[in-house]
């Protein structure tokens, strides 16, 4: 075992590289979940256009279900499924995107950068910016979500969805996973900045030195030649 790999393996072992992987195992667990409820709001976003267009055909489509199937596909409780749907989706996703680095980060400098000036970047992001952020909102969204199961909030419409502070607790725990991915990426940060320059483990948002150069912002760089060839071996295993 050389000491190089020696060093990395206790690094990888450091308690605050335990915990920032077990904050995005934490994270992944709500992200990979969450990213499901793009199906129904496909699907009852389908139902509300097809119900609005088909009213004037021999079945009116939207009226027989109604009628046959659920009262929810009235046109306002699909329109209120539809923003519900989308606020689990967006809000339990919103942290999984930042430990995967799938934000879209509008910035032309940074990328050009070395990885040490990147994790300055990184840090004073997090650490000023969107920990305490995140905290600040999920305060307001504990009293927006206790208000709203103290009065029994419903819809503003008489036929529309009930229960309005469950919707409000989901909008609160996303934003809880959102800020136990911003601790994730902030102790790599502070490793990267202050750690030992031999330590390495797999990092969220940053790149190591020597990974610089063959991707962007975490996306590997697509070689058109090396796609050529590797296309051409397939093919002709496939003949074989």
């Amino acid at each position: 075992m050389t000491e190089q790999t020696a060093a990395t393996r206790e690094m990888s072992a450091h308690p605050l590289v335990l915990l920032s992987y077990k904050l995005k195992a934490f994270v992944e667990f709500f992200g990979q979940r969450g990213a499901y409820f793009i199906l129904p709001l496909i699907i009852f976003t389908m139902v509300d256009v097809f119900g609005r267009k088909l009213t004037n055909t021999p079945v009116d489509f939207q009226l027989w279900l109604v009628e046959n199937v659920s009262l929810m596909f009235q046109s306002t409780m699909l329109q209120e499924m539809e923003w519900h749907f989308h606020t689990v989706l967006f809000s339990m996703v919103l942290g999984y995107g930042f430990t995967r680095n799938r934000h879209v980060r509008v910035d032309l400098v940074r990328m050009h950068l070395q990885t040490k000036v990147q994790a300055v970047i990184e840090f004073i992001g997090t650490t000023f910016f969107m920990i305490p952020y995140t905290i600040v909102v999920i305060y307001f969204c504990y009293i927006f979500a206790y208000d709203a199961f103290v009065t029994n909030e419903i819809s503003a419409s008489l036929v529309g969805m009930s229960h309005r502070w469950v919707i409000k607790t989901v909008l609160g725990v996303g934003l809880i996973v959102a800020l136990a991915s911003g601790f994730a990426v902030w102790f790599q940060t502070i490793l990267v900045l202050f750690g030992s320059k031999e330590m390495r483990f797999e990092l969220m948002t940053l790149e190591w030195p020597e990974d610089m150069g063959d991707g962007v912002e975490g996306y590997k760089r697509m070689v058109l030649e090396d796609a050529e060839t590797d296309m051409r071996k397939i093919g002709m295993g496939g003949k074989g």
